[in-house]
């Protein structure tokens, strides 16, 4: 999969763009504050309908503008796909080839997007939220009913929650309507548990060479951390739950919210028996987060039979050029790699004689055929 050409209207400091993008390495460059990250951002947001640097869909509009649009050719298996992606104040439409797309759902895994950028790092760092919105995100893109399951248990766990809060208020309520639900939230939580161990357990199938690779250290791995503890083989799981969920019953009657679940779920990083984010370095910690984005790589081109496309913003900088050269081999492999720095120095210039190279000026773009590196 690589998308051959992007057409941007009014999308950040954007007001017009229309490049054509090889589908081997595409190295973006220039100055800070010209508009490369916002660049690989308008591809994300194509791809996966919102963006990774903004809650609001209104921020991404030109300060001058009235809407955005965001136009890409994708081309998957030799076959070419148009996706178009709207946004004003108030609507915002997904078009495949020209048709609407009212769910998001038949919409998110046409176009797979995998980003490494440097606040990666509060995957690691950040709140157990993070990384949910991460595996939620990245099991939708490889499987639509994924995204339909989570968003049926938000409603559940939704409506739990407020007769939770009706129960605390002493409202007159029928406890019997709290079982009911309680039972559809397992249903759901059981489904969406054994999406994430077999994600957590691809993952760690190439995860662990990657980063030796990369660090030449082993023992890296991901560990996947559900607020409770079952056996998802026990064919008595879903009772096992129901007394879960009952032991803390007064507890989340007091709280008027549901302290177990799929939505209090988490991942850590290890190396050997080392959790990274209490014990690993910065570099430690970076790897760690790229080994995880290049074994999706696998995961997608295994069980999706394409590849996605790679957006690696300003990453090279932060790598020594031992590293360097060991990731390089991971962004040769036949899969369209779109990359972003400040200066073609911190690039090698093997990658770069088989790049295809663009200078970004203050929001406008130009082909560069051939580039002179400082001795």
């Amino acid at each position: 999969m690589y998308i051959k050409k992007l057409k941007l209207h009014d999308f950040r400091n954007y007001k017009s763009l229309n490049v054509t993008l090889t589908k081997g390495i595409n190295i973006i460059y220039g100055e800070n504050a010209q508009g490369k990250t916002n660049l690989l951002e308008s591809i994300y947001v194509l791809g996966l309908t919102k963006s990774h640097r903004s809650f609001i869909d209104n921020n991404l509009i030109n300060n001058e503008g009235e809407y955005l649009t965001i136009e890409g050719i994708v081309n998957n298996n030799k076959i070419d796909n148009k996706l178009n992606i709207y946004i004003d104040n108030k609507t915002k439409v997904l078009k495949f080839n020209n048709n609407t797309i009212k769910k998001i759902s038949d919409y998110i895994s046409l176009m797979n997007i995998i980003i490494f950028y440097p606040d990666d790092l509060e995957l690691i760092k950040g709140s157990p939220q993070i990384r949910r919105k991460y595996i939620n995100l990245e099991l939708s893109q490889l499987y639509s009913n994924y995204f339909i399951l989570v968003n049926e248990y938000s409603k559940i766990l939704k409506l739990r929650n407020e007769y939770l809060k009706k129960i605390n208020k002493r409202i007159s309520v029928d406890k019997n309507y709290i079982e009911i639900l309680t039972g559809y939230l397992i249903d759901k939580s059981i489904m969406i548990y054994k999406m994430r161990e077999k994600f957590i357990k691809k993952i760690n199938e190439y995860c662990g060479d990657i980063y030796k690779d990369i660090m030449d250290l082993e023992g890296f791995s991901i560990k996947y951390k559900p607020s409770i503890e079952f056996d998802l083989k026990d064919p008595n799981l879903k009772e096992y739950l129901k007394e879960e969920y009952n032991k803390k019953l007064d507890y989340d009657i007091k709280l008027c919210s549901t302290s177990i679940g799929p939505h209090k779920d988490d991942i850590e990083f290890y190396l050997g028996d080392k959790n990274l984010k209490f014990y690993g370095s910065q570099g430690q910690q970076r790897v760690a987060v790229l080994a995880l984005k290049l074994a999706e790589i696998e995961i997608f081109k295994k069980y999706k039979d394409t590849t996605p496309i790679l957006l690696l913003d300003d990453i090279f900088s932060e790598l020594d050029d031992k590293k360097k050269n060991n990731l390089l081999k991971y962004i040769s492999k036949n899969i369209q790699t779109i990359i972003t720095t400040t200066d073609l120095n911190n690039l090698d210039p093997k990658l770069i004689k088989k790049s295809k190279l663009f200078n970004i000026n203050n929001g406008n773009i130009i082909k560069i055929k051939e580039v002179k590196l400082d001795e």
